[in-house]
């Protein structure tokens, strides 16, 4: 379980987090591999897990006017997928595919929320850091929803995306 602490200390998402709670994330944790294209989760499905991107890159995908597949998202080493798990009904808003081989880090979130009620403090970091990643993807789903929607030609000048960071 040490290595899986250390492993999680040194994850961008949860920089900063104190050793008691570091402890109690680990011991829900575990490693998994992706083959390239392999999916990793489908949108509607049950939410249980949630994963710490180590190495690799995952499209995250959903039904945009009727097509199926679309990608609004590309994660890679050092970033959060999977958020559901934390707010009912507990389902899956997008699905997940490996783009390439990727390793992370699985946190069971059944459990999470579970260690989340019994030990508020260590709730409001993972809410604070999770309402983050929730609203990078909105942002995302936005942006990519209005390049199907937007008559405005493309080299039309607009202000970047800034996706948020978790901060201590």
């Amino acid at each position: 379980m040490e290595s899986l602490k250390h492993t999680l200390a040194q994850h961008p998402f949860l920089a900063g987090l104190n050793q008691r709670h570091l402890g109690q994330v680990a011991a829900l944790a575990s490693h998994k591999t992706f083959d390239a294209l392999q999916m990793i989760f489908h949108e509607g499905d049950p939410a249980n897990e949630c994963y710490l991107i180590g190495k690799g890159k995952v499209g995250i995908e959903t039904v945009l006017f009727g097509c199926d597949g679309i990608r609004i998202e590309t994660l890679g080493a050092g970033e959060v997928l999977g958020w559901s798990w934390l707010l009912p009904p507990y389902e899956l808003h997008y699905s997940a595919r490996a783009m390439e081989p990727t390793q992370a880090i699985a946190l069971d979130g059944k459990a999470l929320r579970i260690r989340c009620e019994e030990d508020h403090d260590l709730g409001y970091e993972m809410m604070k850091r999770f309402a983050l990643v929730i609203v990078q993807r909105l942002a995302a789903t936005r942006a990519r929803s209005l390049k199907f929607t937007d008559p405005a030609p493309a080299a039309e000048s607009r202000e970047p995306l800034v996706f948020l960071r978790p901060s201590n």
